[in-house]
This record gives C-alpha cells, structure tokens and sequence, in this order.
C-alpha cells in the first residue's frame, strides 16, 4: 500500500509553510527534512507527504492526472482542511460535497499547482 508521495516545488520554504499549517489540520508533522525536501506524516508507521525540489535540478511542474489525497475522518474535517487550503492560497478546484455514493471530497490545487483533495467516506 501507499507509503509516501513526493511533490515537486520551485520554493521549497514557501511550500512547506504551506504544508505545515495544512497538514496540521489533520494531525500531521514533519518528519523529515533536508535542504531539498520536508515531510510530514500522522505518526509512525503512517503514509507520508513530502515536498521537494526536482532531483535532477530542472524546474518543478505539476503532473496532469496527477494528485494527493488526504484521507479525513469527517465531512466537517473536510470543509476544515478546504477552508485551510484557500486561506493559505490555495486554487479551489472543486469545493466540498458529496461526489458520488458515500464519496465526500473537496480539491484544491497547492501554490506551485499540484492537485490535492481532502476526502472521507460518509
């Protein structure tokens, strides 16, 4: 199963005080970091996201297709992280309701204009 992802950033502390007020919404915290790249994850043994620059030193870009889901525990922890996403900068992509089923999800694209989506099984 999923253990961790990368995304690419061109600024790379711009982006992790992006990450580190976002991802606090649901418990998560740095866990790794170096001149190049900061992590964060819930806990131990959790799935990690992290942000790098490109190893092989070309700009960063974002991946069409391409996109990191957040897994919440609510429909409120949703709407929470979204809200958190716009007021960091976030581009909306698609705000907060139910897609299909059970399916409760909310996008939004990061400053460097990676897609990302909080959801939660309802």
């Amino acid at each position: 199963m999923l253990g961790y992802v990368t995304i690419g950033t061109n600024d790379l502390k711009r982006a992790a005080e992006f990450y580190d007020e976002l991802l606090a919404e649901v418990g998560a915290k740095r866990y790794m970091q170096n001149d190049r790249l900061v992590a964060w994850s819930a806990g131990n043994g959790q799935p990690g996201i992290g942000v790098c620059l490109p190893f092989d030193g070309n700009a960063a870009t974002i991946g069409n297709g391409s996109m990191v889901a957040i897994a919440c525990d609510s429909q409120e922890k949703v709407r929470q992280l979204y809200d958190k996403a716009m007021a960091l900068g976030a581009k909306d992509e698609g705000a907060p309701g139910t897609r299909f089923g059970t399916f409760y999800a909310a996008y939004f694209r990061d400053r460097d204009g990676n897609k990302l989506n909080a959801f939660c099984m309802s």
